[in-house]
């Protein structure tokens, strides 16, 4: 099994960071629902040119994209739900948790994909560490817990298929334009379903958060998608739930989360873990 390539390695982990703030921003969300389904617009409106300029991604390709879209959409909810009572370093290091090593059985199973000695190591100790941020004293409730290990799930499923889903595109770019608008572009009408209206938006603060959010999502998706068409799934997966590090760090300093002893511990595990994972 092949190293991560650095600059692979660079961009994932830099995905990872922008991914715990986008989360951070969702969690301090005053209506996690209306941030979430107009992050998700702005990405589709952000995507939208590029499947106009770019060449389609092969057909063999969209089923796949289609798929992800759906999951995704399936994630935002239980994720909004987990945060309702949950915190961040909580519900976050949960939800992360559950998917490398889902990733990893997935694309085993189908992808062909096998994990040397030291790389499983590596997602033990990742999942390891990420759950015992999310245990002990202090956890969340049940049913924030709950709703996480879901959105674990929904995580695995989406990128797998992603996984999947890029490598028979041809075009990278162009299946993650295609793949991010068929996600955002409903949200509005998911909104709608719940909420018996449109998602409003007004200028103010929370609205120019929210298109931040939108925005730094795409970039932090669009490129562990495109690292997952150049490597192994479940290493890619793996390196970016270092994101749990980043989270815990942005918990406690905007949103006055403890990080306590216990939680350092844990982080010191996920980064010798995701240092298995990359070599």
């Amino acid at each position: 099994m092949s190293s991560v390539p650095p600059l692979v390695l660079v961009l994932v982990l830099s995905s990872a960071l922008l991914h715990a703030s986008w989360n951070a921003m969702l969690r301090s969300g005053v209506d996690r629902l209306w941030s979430i389904s107009l992050m998700c617009l702005v990405g589709a409106v952000a995507a939208a040119p590029f499947m106009v300029l770019l060449p389609r991604p092969a057909m063999a390709s969209w089923p796949y994209a289609a798929g992800s879209a759906g999951l995704q959409i399936g994630y935002c909810l239980f994720l909004i739900r987990a945060y309702r009572h949950g915190q961040l370093g909580q519900v976050f290091p949960i939800a992360r948790g559950t998917a490398p090593m889902l990733v990893a059985l997935g694309a085993a199973v189908f992808a062909g994909e096998r994990l040397a000695a030291p790389a499983i190591v590596g997602l033990l100790l990742v999942c390891a560490g990420i759950m015992g941020l999310s245990l002990g004293r202090g956890r969340a409730d049940g049913r924030s817990i709950a709703a996480a290990v879901i959105a674990g799930m929904f995580i695995a499923g989406y990128m797998v298929t992603d996984g999947v889903g890029v490598r028979l595109s041809g075009r990278p770019t162009s299946y993650v334009a295609w793949m991010t608008f068929m996600q955002g572009a409903p949200m509005p009408l998911v909104y709608l379903l719940i909420r018996r209206r449109f998602p409003p938006v007004r200028p103010d603060r929370e609205t120019f958060k929210a298109l931040g959010g939108g925005l730094i999502g795409l970039v932090s998706y669009g490129v562990v998608v495109w690292a997952m068409s150049t490597t192994d799934m479940a290493k890619v997966s793996g390196l970016r739930e270092t994101s749990i590090l980043f989270a815990a760090i942005l918990g406690a300093l905007f949103l006055k989360e403890p990080f306590t002893l216990r939680r350092a511990a844990c982080a010191v595990v996920i980064s010798a873990g995701a240092m298995l994972l990359a070599s």
